[in-house]
């Protein structure tokens, strides 16, 4: 790792979001179609629902009243913020953002796919609007926008990507590279395309600037050579992840690596005591998936059946390792 982004160059970058937090309020919200609606009240009670691979709807879980305020707030900024410039590509990525974070994913395509009308072929609309269709489980679209991602911005000198959620030392840990071969890979991966799963996390390697995109990169190269029954490749990409890593957000990745490694043991790592619900629920999905893997590579099926079931039966389904755990249980389903 010769070449991680400094926490003062990181630090650069966030100072840019703080232009996003000026922005006036505005009290208008998107609707599917991208068009304009009275309130974001009245935008978040007409969510269009995400349909699973099993055919059921999926509807925005519970959240917390403060979390719930602070979204909102922050949806409405960014909306007073297209509405002041509505042809400012960044403004038109943070409203599909701020959008997507109250569980809006059909009504954020819609905001893309009208940026998109205005600025063809953007890597940064496709790049967003693929991770989206994935949301949404449309995996053969989310394949078609990153992979013409990766054409445009070949060449392209790589920048953080600003976090929309940040972690709690607020500096981003990945870039418009990373992120597009990232979600390139996930998509390949839900759809059991291994090969080029792992062609993307390959490439990926490339732009790895910290530990974080390192134990999150390095965590599906070992899955999918596993996948590919490449035992020994996969355990050969463990070799860069140290014990003493600072990581500073994706910790449920980093204990994966250790339990492949032989460092703690998967009931450890379904250990989720001591944590807030929330924190235990988002847990259960990432770590779980991890361990339903586990299982299943050492050839205990029927637990990790019932691992992946327990995924499933959580309500943050958005989260990669719910819809990876989907696509196990209804392999027939995936599109």
């Amino acid at each position: 790792m010769e070449h991680f982004i400094s926490h003062k160059d990181a630090c650069k970058i966030i100072g840019l979001s703080l232009v996003l937090a000026l922005a006036l309020v505005s009290s208008t919200a998107y609707s599917q179609e991208g068009t304009p609606m009275k309130s974001v009240q009245q935008g978040l009670a007409s969510i269009k629902p995400v349909i699973s691979l099993s055919g059921a709807a999926l509807t925005p879980p519970t959240m917390g009243e403060d979390t719930r305020k602070r979204l909102e707030e922050n949806l409405a900024k960014a909306q007073a913020a297209y509405d002041a410039n509505p042809d400012d590509l960044e403004n038109i990525i943070w409203l599909g953002r701020r959008t997507s974070y109250l569980w809006g994913y059909h009504e954020a395509i819609g905001i893309y796919t009208e940026g998109l009308r205005k600025f063809p072929d953007n890597y940064k609309l496709l790049r967003h609007r693929g991770h989206r269709y994935i949301s949404v489980r449309a995996f053969d679209k989310a394949i078609a926008d990153l992979e013409r991602a990766t054409e445009l911005i070949e060449g392209v000198q790589d920048h953080v990507e600003l976090d929309g959620a940040p972690n709690k030392y607020n500096i981003p840990t990945s870039s418009n590279h990373f992120n597009i071969w990232y979600h390139l890979g996930l998509a390949y991966y839900l759809v059991g395309d291994f090969g080029n799963a792992l062609r993307c996390y390959e490439k990926n390697k490339d732009f790895v600037y910290n530990y974080d995109a390192l134990v999150a990169n390095t965590d599906w190269l070992y899955m999918i050579n596993r996948r590919l029954g490449r035992e020994q490749e996969a355990t050969a990409v463990l070799a860069p992840v140290g014990n003493d890593m600072n990581i500073l957000e994706n910790d449920a990745y980093f204990k994966r690596i250790l339990m492949y490694k032989g460092e703690i043991t998967p009931e450890e790592l379904l250990d989720l005591s001591g944590g807030s619900d929330l924190a235990n629920e988002l847990n259960l999905v990432t770590q779980g998936y991890g361990v339903a893997n586990w299982y299943l590579y050492n050839g205990q099926a029927e637990e990790a059946q019932v691992l992946f079931k327990r995924i499933v039966d959580n309500p943050y389904w958005s989260a990669f390792g719910y819809i990876a755990g989907e696509a196990e249980l209804n392999p027939k389903s995936v599109p």
